[in-house]
């Protein structure tokens, strides 16, 4: 039996991944559940570091008939046969009238997990948060969020286009974390009828383009204060909630109970083909339940859905840890590797962010060198790429990646 899946322990980190049918976990110490980086850096980093030919520890360099490695995201995770099996096997009924059981049950288990009174699923993280504005933010109201808030940057403009909502936004700093003084200049707006009126503060964890880190949960504690002192709720970007319950050592239920309502994805590194959460109080949601349909996420036997979902809270939360792992490796070997520049960060997750010297005709090189390797990864800038550590990706594979990112910066970005 898995322990309950809103909190994570560190002994998780003991566990491999065998029932969930991938690779056991490499190269770990017994004693302490840790990464053994010292067997990294032996086996493929110093040769990379020292410019020799170039191969993983196991006499295969990165070879193009080899497997596809797609770090672009933990969205192209797959489903376990587990998932696969309860989908089939799931009791359906129609959603829209309250009467999918399999739906109703990972409702009542995400809201639990979150500590809120009522959870409502809907297709994507998107139309979560969306929703999320238009039931805080009635028209012509500002929503504030970070400058490099997701919900902000990432979302096609929905607030705006869609939910007339004013998105006000103030300084993120490296650690994901808000600007208060900024902060505190928007909720403090005068009540005059010429600027828009706060009715949300939009928060982010953990935060994609602060290099994926886990914003520390004293800063949200900080800006549910500072809302609350003008009387204005905070909604969570909760994505990936779960990834920062494990990199903060906390749990799930905690930090929501930071925000007034939160959202999070069943379909990143949960491994599910479809789905996140929406949660808050029963009023929040039974609004939220009509706006989903204004927007056309109303479903019907959504249970196929939820079924997957259920066998993600139950059994794909602690794996988590071992994408941290995998990302902290990548992550180091990148850093070895000339012309690279990883971005540094506090509380690493699943992501690595890093930049390619050159222009920006060089990093599109690097990347289809990349891919001639058989490893993908994301555009995030002119020079920024992302690559992003999740369910199906071992340590194997994170070797191969840092051996062809070595041999794609030598093929790519030689003077």
């Amino acid at each position: 039996m898995c322990p309950e899946p809103g909190h994570v322990r560190l002994e998780a980190l003991e566990t491999n991944r065998l029932q969930a049918g991938t690779a056991p976990r490499m190269f770990m110490e017994e004693d302490r559940g840790r990464r053994n980086m010292d067997h990294f850096e032996n086996e493929l980093v110093l040769p990379i570091a020292a410019g020799r030919s170039l191969g993983i520890h196991n006499g295969r360099g990165a070879s193009k008939d080899q497997p596809l490695i797609d770090l672009r995201s933990d969205t192209v995770t797959l489903p376990t046969p587990e998932m696969r099996e309860a989908i089939a096997r799931a009791e359906l009924g129609d959603d829209f009238y309250g009467e999918d059981p399999t739906v109703n049950r990972l409702q009542e288990m995400a809201a639990k997990l979150t500590g809120k009174a009522a959870a409502l699923l809907v297709p994507s993280g998107t139309m979560a948060n969306l929703i999320a504005l238009m039931v805080h933010c009635p028209r012509g109201r500002k929503a504030i969020v970070g400058s490099k808030a997701h919900a902000y940057l990432w979302e096609a403009g929905g607030g705006a286009a869609v939910g007339g909502v004013v998105m006000t936004p103030v300084a993120n700093l490296e650690t994901g974390a808000l600007d208060l003084t900024e902060l505190e200049h928007e909720l403090a707006t005068p009540p005059d009828a010429h600027f828009a009126q706060p009715s949300l503060v939009a928060t982010e964890n953990t935060h994609n383009l602060c290099g994926g880190v886990a914003v520390a949960a004293s800063h949200m504690a900080e800006v549910a204060a500072l809302a609350g002192k003008y009387g204005v709720p905070v909604h969570l970007d909760g994505a990936r909630i779960f990834n920062a319950a494990i990199a903060l050592e906390s749990d799930v239920r905690t930090l929501a109970s930071y925000a007034d309502s939160v959202t999070f994805c069943l379909s990143k590194g949960l491994g599910c083909p479809v789905g996140s959460l929406l949660c808050g109080t029963r009023d929040f949601i039974s609004q939220a339940h009509r706006v989903r349909k204004l927007l056309g996420g109303g479903m019907r036997q959504a249970g196929i859905i939820a079924a997957a979902g259920i066998v993600a809270l139950e059994t794909m939360v602690e794996q988590l840890a071992e994408d941290h792992l995998n990302a902290s490796a990548l992550a180091k070997g990148l850093a070895l590797v000339a012309g690279i520049k990883v971005q540094a960060v506090s509380r690493r997750t699943n992501m690595v962010f890093f930049d390619v010297d050159g222009d920006q005709g060089s990093a599109q090189k690097f990347q289809a060198a990349l891919k001639e390797r058989k490893v993908l990864v994301s555009r995030s800038g002119p020079n920024r790429l992302r690559a992003v550590t999740h369910f199906g990706i071992d340590r194997r594979a994170i070797d191969r990646a840092v051996s062809a990112a070595a041999e794609a910066a030598g093929e790519a970005l030689a003077a």
